[in-house]
């Protein structure tokens, strides 16, 4: 199950790539309902499933909620440290000087944030085999926020390959890549049991991991060129799917 629902993740990172190339301006709907779907499971499914299977203090602190603020200093300090952040599609327009000549975008900068994404996409499918380990329910709404989610992914990887000036040819070859990562990922979960306590430190650190993809990227990216009352509606709407997908999975 954990393979094949990466599979879908597969389809819809690919689906995210193809958009990217022919969208419109609608974008911003669809990264905001994406946003809401991932910080529902956050607040809904994850936190909650994580502190059931890890149940230790650490200085009256859950241990599952110091990995959740881990993972999402853990990927705020990569973000930052490898200057890869990618919320405004501004920061990566070339500029011009006062004589008027634009600058080459950096490709290599382009391949690093395209790359980036790809090994988050490993983990997404690896947290959709974690996922399941710790039961149906769990597995099936970290499945949709990870679907929603790699459409996201799969818009950016070609978005920032193409804005950083890398042809389009090699844009989709990350864009497949970045599609089979979340199938890798799941794959390896087939080949062990992860112990329950692990389990927990882990889905709170995938918590915090997606919290900060989804305010501060995915958000920003959904707001910048459309400050829309309508783009929050749908990240709200994200939010009460996920509320009601996880309802009528545990009734």
């Amino acid at each position: 199950m954990p393979v094949l629902i990466a599979a879908c993740a597969f389809a819809m990172t690919l689906v995210g790539g193809v958009v990217a190339q022919h969208i419109g301006d609608r974008r911003h709907l669809v990264l905001g309902l994406a946003a809401g779907l991932m910080l529902g499971v956050v607040g809904f499914d994850l936190l909650p499933e994580a502190l059931h299977n890890q149940r230790h203090d650490v200085f009256g602190v859950p241990a599952a909620l110091l990995m959740f603020v881990a993972g999402f200093l853990a990927l705020h300090i990569v973000e930052r440290s490898v200057a890869i952040h990618r919320a405004h599609e501004g920061e990566y327009a070339s500029h011009t000087h006062v004589h008027g000549h634009a600058h080459d975008p950096v490709k290599g900068i382009g391949l690093a944030a395209a790359g980036a994404l790809v090994g988050h996409s490993v983990m997404d499918g690896f947290a959709i085999g974690a996922a399941f380990q710790a039961g149906d329910t769990v597995g099936i709404v970290v499945a949709i926020a990870v679907v929603a989610h790699d459409f996201a992914d799969g818009f950016n990887t070609y978005t920032i390959m193409r804005l950083y000036g890398n042809e389009r040819r090699r844009a989709q070859l990350l864009l497949g890549a970045d599609a089979l990562a979340p199938v890798v990922g799941a794959a390896i979960t087939l080949g062990f049991t992860i112990p329950s306590g692990v389990l927990g430190l882990y889905l709170g650190f995938f918590a915090g991991f997606l919290l900060y993809l989804a305010t501060s990227d995915i958000l920003p990216e959904a707001h910048s060129p459309h400050p829309s009352r309508t783009t929050l509606i749908f990240t709200v709407a994200g939010a009460l799917i996920m509320w009601l997908v996880i309802g009528l999975a545990d009734s």
